[in-house]
């Protein structure tokens, strides 16, 4: 026998742990992504002005069809699927846009149609997506994620007050008191040292929040245990979609920020647990982000994509088999069979909403400016886009209607802060960093001086050079 002869090396996101193994992680994938996941159908739900039940089966649909895309991305098939341990679900990136949609005179039925229409285009660029994405840097995409955050803020102001400007509690001290109780204990249990609670701290929060609502009469469950506690999806529940034009082209920007961010949630989780990652992959597990929300809408949901916090997960458990997150999937499949946890949620006052919304929006700008600490600032004119770019985009969140005597394509494509900023950042990005020619020499007025810092451990605490 030829001993040289050598069987390849098992990869390791193929390793079996066991059917026991694999369900207690998979429950902890579950619960780290599950604030977040639950969190989109709420403000949608909300902004598009449905009731409780209604809201539970949005947030059946999503859970279902988060647990159908992780399924597909971790298990695989030919061309979809990158067999990785990546959770998937509604992606954050896409609610703001969808937001927008809704308040500029949408409906479901069209952000439906958007992210379908939308979602096949991403899957037709996929092949090519890998050539263009330097066109993408970290200055596109942080500009685009801060925007995403800071957008949000005024959802989480909102909620805080109680939701429903027509209600008599709206901007009570008792609902204000209530998101404020909420983020303190969000705060808290982040203090403490416990990993896992500090994790679980915003899901945990709203639970604390919503018995402490319960206890003081400020929500009612009553209307939890009516309807059925298990239910296949419906199909296309909330009508047939719509596709107009402008909706679309706003959701593509989303599709674009979305490649973005799979691709760097690929290459992450294919360092953290060291295997390869070729062009062929990454383009298998694109494909199956965009699929999957191509086909999210027809059971109710929205975009897909992989969740960075479930990346980190992975980081800090060390556990790299795919399997694990297959259970995950299952879980969340078998959770969106079940509206009544939906309904349950949907019960949950909108004040603690705001309390938890307030952080996990903040989390997402953060995540933003973190990105955006990776560009150099430095001989170029990157302040300058950076700037300009999430400046454009505060302008419909500072002052809503800035645009509404513009032509109606032109109010809903940048009457969405993440499709200004993006457009704003990807225009002037070629502007600067691409078509160079007729470039000035000479640093702009606007970057000069911001190489300083607040100097530490100088004695005078003058500002010290960067």
């Amino acid at each position: 026998m030829n001993t040289s002869a050598r069987t390849a090396a098992p990869r390791p996101e193929d390793e079996a742990l066991g059917l026991t193994a694999n369900l207690m992680y998979g429950f902890q994938h579950v619960l780290t992504m599950y604030g977040g996941i639950i969190a989109v159908p709420l403000i949608v739900g909300q902004a598009a002005g449905l009731g409780g039940a209604e809201i539970g089966v949005l947030i059946a649909s999503c859970l279902f069809m988060g647990g159908l895309a992780t399924l597909l991305q971790t298990l695989g098939i030919p061309f979809f699927g990158c067999q990785l341990p990546l959770v998937q679900g509604v992606s954050f990136a896409s609610v703001a846009t969808i937001v927008a949609i809704l308040t500029s005179g949408g409906s479901l039925p069209a952000v439906f149609g958007a992210v379908m229409a939308a979602a096949l285009i991403g899957l037709l660029i996929t092949p090519v997506f890998s050539r263009v994405i330097h066109f993408f840097p970290p200055l596109v995409t942080g500009s685009v994620i801060t925007t995403i955050g800071l957008s949000l803020m005024p959802v989480a102001a909102h909620w805080s007050m109680g939701g429903n400007p027509k209600a008599a509690g709206f901007g009570s001290m008792a609902n204000i008191g209530l998101a404020a109780v909420t983020l303190l204990i969000v705060l808290l249990l982040s203090k403490l040292g416990n990993a896992t609670i500090s994790r679980l701290s915003i899901l945990l929060a709203m639970v604390l929040g919503t018995l402490i609502a319960w206890a003081v009469g400020m929500t009612d469950f009553s209307q939890a245990t009516h309807g059925p506690a298990f239910a296949l999806p419906t199909l296309f529940h909330f009508g047939w979609p719509e596709f107009p034009p402008a909706a679309i082209i706003s959701m593509f920007i989303v599709i674009l920020v979305v490649l973005v961010e799979t691709s760097a949630d690929i290459l992450a989780v294919g360092d953290i647990i060291d295997t390869r990652i070729d062009s062929r992959r990454l383009g298998d597990g694109l494909r199956a982000d965009m699929i999957s929300s191509a086909v999210a809408p027809v059971f109710g949901s929205f975009t897909q994509s992989a969740f960075a916090q479930n990346v980190g997960l992975v980081a800090v458990t060390g556990v790299k088999s795919r399997y694990v997150v297959a259970s995950s999937g299952l879980i969340l499949l078998t959770l969106g069979l079940l509206p009544v946890i939906g309904r349950f949620i949907a019960a949950v006052p909108t004040a603690v909403l705001g309390g938890a919304g307030l952080v996990l929006f903040g989390t997402v700008a953060a995540s933003g400016i973190r990105t955006l600490a990776r560009v150099s600032y430095e001989n170029n004119m990157n302040l300058v886009i950076v700037a300009t770019s999430i400046g454009f985009g505060m302008i419909p969140i500072a002052a809503p209607s800035f645009y509404a005597h513009f032509p109606a394509w032109v109010a809903t494509i940048f009457h969405s802060g993440i499709s200004s900023t993006a457009l704003m950042a990807i225009t002037l990005n070629l502007m600067f960093n691409h078509l160079t020619a007729g470039n000035s020499d000479q640093q702009s007025v606007f970057a000069a001086g911001t190489g300083h810092a607040i100097g530490h451990g100088t004695g005078h605490g003058s500002a010290a050079p960067h």
